[in-house]
């Protein structure tokens, strides 16, 4: 299964969007899919299991292809929440399957040198025309550094402050789940005792 991978320390699940961000080829941009909503993480883990995913150059090219559930942009969306996290290649590490991993920085380099270029040729590029990439994927709209707004996009206060909002409700649900997760593995002291006066 491509671009499936993890953040090697802490062990943290996330989607390889870009395996290598253009004129920094030792960063990639991930999306952490523990930073999803529910309905955005099926979409996503839908997509990426799709035919359209496993055969995309850079699955950020079949994301901006791609819509979630409310409609928006999948690609633009997650740029514009923060849910594209840029990350050195080498904390990161591709698990293809259930048993065999290796980093990002490892598969790039070998990917370059079967195809005779440096690591940064690999990145996808605006305006790429006559490659073999571009002949066989279309280019996405977001290639450099999908992770803010651009200038001509400025943010109102309002639109931020609703970012930060929606960013906040996320965390702590998130919160509140890994909370409910170590209390099943091991109850606080303070639950047993409740659960054992109840019992």
């Amino acid at each position: 299964m491509k671009h499936i991978g993890r953040q090697i320390n802490p062990k943290r699940r996330c989607v390889v969007a870009y395996r290598v961000v253009p004129k920094e080829a030792d960063q990639c941009l991930v999306v952490f899919t523990d930073s999803l909503e529910s309905d955005a993480h099926d979409a996503l883990m839908n997509l990426v299991e799709s035919n359209a995913g496993q055969t995309a150059y850079e699955l950020a090219e079949a994301m901006d292809r791609t819509q979630l559930p409310d409609g928006r942009n999948m690609l633009r969306a997650f740029a514009g929440t923060g849910k594209l996290s840029k990350m050195p290649t080498d904390k990161i590490e591709m698990t293809p399957d259930m048993q065999n991993t290796v980093t990002l920085s490892e598969l790039n380099n070998a990917i370059a040198t079967q195809k005779g270029v440096t690591v940064e040729d690999l990145a996808l590029q605006p305006q790429d025309k006559g490659s073999e990439k571009s002949e066989t994927t279309p280019q996405p709209v977001i290639a450099e550094a999908p992770v803010a707004p651009s200038s001509n996009d400025v943010l109102s206060d309002e639109d931020l402050a609703a970012q930060y909002r929606s960013q906040a409700d996320t965390l702590f649900k998130e919160a509140k789940r890994l909370r409910e997760q170590a209390e099943d593995l091991v109850p606080t002291k303070k639950s047993s005792k409740k659960s054992a006066a109840s019992a």
